[in-house]
């Protein structure tokens, strides 16, 4: 059976934001946190599984009793009666579509379990009958989009399929070699730091220089000046004595506004620039204490598990994707200390070996571009999974991604 005309729904399921839109589309029509929110008096009433909000509503209502529930950990989706109530509201309420008119992409992190995508096909396929289903990779997708959207797209296609994709997001931190469009799982490499510990590692400095910051707030306060202020620097020691010489010249002011409607101000100095830099000294962060390995080495490690006939390919081709990777600066800092480590490595081995980090617009939203590119593919039908093919073959037929090979 053909699939519908109508363009493919995109849906990005990430742990801090869920990201959904339609295939063709530049951008995804809405992000919004991945979390659920019951009100407490619904969740013991006989209409609790009826009465729930998604995202930023169930984020701004917490504080008048609503409970929060994260469906999403370490970028794998732990609760699936939550991740169904987020995709209900999703389709039928934000995006306003019927699901059978539509196929669907959806993304998933490397080393997924099989186990976890035999469900996700069994309630899109049960739940919400859709026609046809694509479970893609995000590692891939992230590369696909690197590469429509780089400008050098004069080279080889199969090329620019082949590289190190760097994916961090607000849980977690994935290393994720692909060569051809395929992954070399053997190789893959978690950091056990995103996002989420630059805002609780910025929320930490300002508390330990007495910020005056409500408490209730200190999390969210962190946040934005992650956002905002952030950046990564050369060298931090260099960059600290910098701040201290000339304090005016580097602090960001950040306001807020109490719950009980009291004016609060605080300047932010060095939390500007130690914050992400806990991917390049993780000592700096308490939390990381089992943690000591700088992100740099982390991807040269993972190359250095491929086949050696790959790995001038892979570095010559680092693609960053997620908001995490969006400091200032972020990727030159990656560029200068890997080549370091790639040049001590291989002095006098002849040729240099060229180390290239890619930036390009699209590099936030990079999982969700890629997949939108693949919906409006000439080939994407045959990538498809059918309603007809499910119901034949069951679950199982999801059970293994083609994408993943062993070397």
């Amino acid at each position: 059976m053909p699939l519908p005309h109508r363009p493919p729904a995109v849906i990005d399921c990430g742990t801090g934001f869920l990201k959904y839109g339609l295939a063709g589309e530049e951008a995804p029509r809405f992000v919004e946190p991945t979390v659920l929110g019951y009100p407490q008096a619904a969740k013991r009433g006989p209409l609790a599984d009826m009465d729930y909000v998604i995202g930023g509503a169930a984020l701004a209502q917490s504080s008048a009793g609503v409970a929060l529930t994260y469906p999403m950990r370490g970028g794998i989706i732990s609760d699936f009666d939550a991740w169904e109530k987020v995709m209900h509201h999703a389709i039928y309420r934000d995006l306003a579509i019927f699901p059978e008119d539509h196929a669907f992409i959806l993304t998933e992190p490397p080393l997924n379990t099989p186990e976890n995508r035999e469900y996700t096909a069994e309630i899109m396929f049960e739940t919400f009958d859709v026609p046809g289903l694509h479970i893609g990779v995000q590692a891939v997708l992230a590369l696909y989009a690197s590469w429509a959207a780089a400008e050098h797209k004069d080279q080889e296609r199969g090329g620019l399929l082949t590289g190190v994709v760097v994916d961090s997001g607000d849980g977690c931190t994935h290393i994720i070699p692909v060569v051809d469009g395929y992954v070399i799982s053997s190789a893959i490499a978690t950091v056990p730091l995103a996002g989420r510990d630059v805002t609780q590692h910025v929320q930490q400095l300002l508390r330990e220089r007495g910020a005056p910051m409500p408490p209730d707030q200190s999390l969210e306060a962190a946040r934005r000046i992650k956002e905002q202020y952030c950046y990564v620097c050369s060298d931090p020691a260099r960059e600290a004595d910098k701040v201290e010489a000339d304090p005016a010249r580097y602090a960001r002011r950040y306001e807020g506004v109490s719950r009980a409607g009291t004016p609060w101000a605080v300047d932010v100095l060095r939390e500007r620039f130690l914050g992400p830099e806990i991917f390049f000294n993780p000592q700096l962060y308490s939390r990381s204490s089992d943690w000591r390995t700088p992100l740099p080495e982390v991807i040269d490690s993972v190359v250095q598990r491929c086949p050696i006939d790959t790995r001038r390919a892979l570095l010559g081709n680092i693609s960053l994707s997620g908001g995490t990777t969006m400091f200032k600066h972020f990727g030159q800092r990656i560029q200068r200390d890997l080549k370091r480590a790639v040049e001590a490595r291989t002095a006098g081995a002849g040729s240099a070996v060229e180390v290239c980090v890619r930036t390009h617009p699209m590099q936030r939203f990079a999982v969700w571009y890629g997949a939108s590119l693949l919906g409006l593919s000439e080939g994407f039908a045959d990538t498809v999974v059918s309603r007809e093919q499910y119901q034949e073959h069951g679950p199982s037929v999801m059970r293994h991604n083609v994408v993943y090979r062993e070397w």
